[in-house]
């Protein structure tokens, strides 16, 4: 999980970075994806410590579950992007990919989760 968390940082760095560029350089805003990826690579980091591997990876999903739930509202502009109308058509792609990138991360540190329970538990 820590080198999935380190994927998903740089990931998501990119995508603010795109998107800060692909707006002309005017909207920081569209830093807020590089900003949740540089949190959640460095929680990645931080968890190759095995001590410190369960704590880091639950902020990492903490930080992946806020992209989550910023991101949602991006996609009431779903379907204006895909009508040609969005007005800011690089910030609904940015929202979309990064609620998608965040999404996809938190459901697999789940699913890892629930199985390193499952081990602990059998273990005993």
């Amino acid at each position: 999980m820590p080198t999935l968390a380190l994927l998903v940082g740089v990931t998501l760095v990119a995508i603010g970075l795109g998107g800060f560029v692909g707006t002309g350089a005017h909207a920081p805003t569209a830093l807020i994806p590089a900003a949740l990826g540089l949190l959640i690579a460095i929680a990645g980091l931080v968890a190759r410590n095995p001590r410190l591997r369960m704590h880091a990876m639950h902020a990492a999903v903490l930080v992946a579950l806020v992209g989550v739930l910023g991101c949602a509202p991006g996609l009431l502009h779903l379907p204006a992007l895909l009508g040609g109308t969005d007005e800011h058509p690089v910030a609904t792609v940015a929202r979309v990919v990064t609620l998608l990138v965040c999404l996809g991360f938190v459901v697999s540190a789940v699913r890892s989760f629930i199985e390193a329970r499952r081990a602990r538990v059998g273990a005993s």
